[in-house]
């Protein structure tokens, strides 16, 4: 059966509808970033700061361990059952994610099990954002329209991003309303509150989205149906692309951002609460420049931005990480940060597009989500504690070596594949 094109109202409503729920998800998947110096004294044993601060990222890097299995199962029931089914699982599990770590008794009261809880509950979250990708950038690339798909997929990474800077806002809210005691005794559980109580709202807003005109029109023949053998035997070549484009720019994002907050706090020339700042800064600026770049890719493709975001990436993590091991000044630090989001930008702005354009219909879904979940939980989730692992290791800057390296590996690929603009496998007809 084929639908007819949506207007353009109806196409910015449902290209609203899926943002907003992209933007909580990521509020909830991020807030335990942001709070991740709060929860290591309440979920693990009183001890060495350093090993506490191990075990958290150990943890946020098992929520993205988790994230290929949410791909897998949920990419094959959002090409099965739909897009806007996918939407509205991912964020059900969202939501029970947050009020788990919300409402459970801290180490001191319930011992190992505060550690297990949090670990379900961080699985949970893995689970629902490895289905969130792939359902909202199929999704949002698909309902976008083919002269501006670039553009409008491009707020996947805004609404992602929005999600980080609003849990970064509600740190500082609660920071600068709370005592310390407070905030690390029990004010660390409000964020997560938010969460569970907005996911809910998000859960009837993605029930009332239409379907995508391509979900209709995709092959319905049992040997096109959504699968793990059917990504990898007959896609192997996009899976394999998927992956190796990820590689790097998940790794570039993770370590410019989220890391990037722990290191300007733990280098002793910034206090938590002026870093948070500062990253908060540099995230808005970031987050401006997607739709920018995403139209930009609009006019002159997508490849020539992805391969300014590999060349640039090699020559600056370097000096963008020694020189903020002496910064003095927020201003300074803000820029530096700033200008590592820049460069990081020539991927983030059109990976969603770019993945969601090596499919067809039928398999799409599970084809952006499963490669992308598998890099991400290798290299970007990992990212953190690989940093960490480094520093306690003595040898900090091998980390800088190893995000340059990545990066490169991604380059070579970005300069071998074909420019998913012209070759989109995205049909609305």
């Amino acid at each position: 059966m084929t639908h007819h094109a949506p207007d353009r109202a109806s196409r910015l409503k449902s290209i609203f509808g899926g943002s907003a729920g992209n933007l909580v998800e990521w509020y909830d998947w991020y807030a335990y970033a942001a709070f991740s110096s709060y929860l290591a004294p309440h979920f693990f044993p009183k001890g060495d700061p350093l090993a506490q601060a191990l075990n958290v990222w150990a943890i946020f890097a098992v929520g993205f361990f988790m994230r290929p299995i949410g791909a897998w199962l949920m990419g094959i029931y959002g090409d099965r059952r739909g897009r806007k089914a996918g939407l509205t699982l991912s964020v059900t599990l969202m939501c029970g994610g947050s009020m788990l770590i919300a409402v459970t008794p801290g180490y001191d009261s319930i011992g190992t099990w505060a550690t297990v809880s949090l670990v379900v509950a961080r699985l949970m979250q893995g689970l629902s954002v490895g289905g969130e990708y792939g359902a909202s950038a199929t999704y949002l690339s698909e309902m976008a329209g083919k002269e501006r798909r670039g553009f409008y997929s491009s707020f996947q990474y805004v609404t992602l991003i929005s999600g980080h800077l609003v849990a970064l806002a509600v740190l500082l809210v609660l920071q600068a309303a709370m005592a310390d005691t407070a905030l690390a005794e029990w004010g660390w559980r409000i964020p997560f509150f938010i969460g569970g109580v907005l996911a809910v709202g998000v859960f009837w807003l993605r029930r009332n989205l239409p379907e995508t005109q391509s979900f209709a029109n995709r092959s319905t023949a049992a040997e096109d149906k959504s699968s793990f053998g059917g990504l990898f035997l007959r896609h192997p070549r996009e899976a394999a692309l998927v992956m190796l484009l990820t590689a790097g720019g998940t790794l570039a994002f993770y370590a410019y951002s989220v890391y990037l907050l722990t290191f300007l706090s733990g280098t002793g020339a910034f206090t938590k609460q002026v870093s948070t700042q500062i990253s908060a800064a540099a995230l808005f600026v970031f987050m401006c420049l997607q739709p920018l770049a995403g139209a930009l890719s609009d006019r002159i493709g997508r490849k020539p931005l992805m391969i300014a975001f590999g060349v640039l990436g090699v020559i600056f993590t370097w000096p963008i990480f020694t020189t903020l091991e002496s910064v003095q000044t927020p201003l300074a630090a803000f820029l530096i940060m700033s200008g590592a989001l820049v460069i990081v930008t020539g991927y983030t702005s059109i990976n969603a597009v770019v993945k969601a354009e090596l499919f067809p219909a039928h398999i799409r879904t599970l084809g952006v989500a499963l490669p992308y979940a598998l890099a991400n939980a290798i290299f970007g989730g990992t990212a953190p504690y690989v940093a960490l692992w480094f520093k306690d290791q003595g040898m900090e800057r091998g980390f800088y070596w190893y995000v340059t390296a990545m990066i490169g590996v991604s380059l070579v690929t970005y300069l071998l594949m074909r420019d998913t603009r012209v070759h989109s496998k995205i049909l609305e007809d």
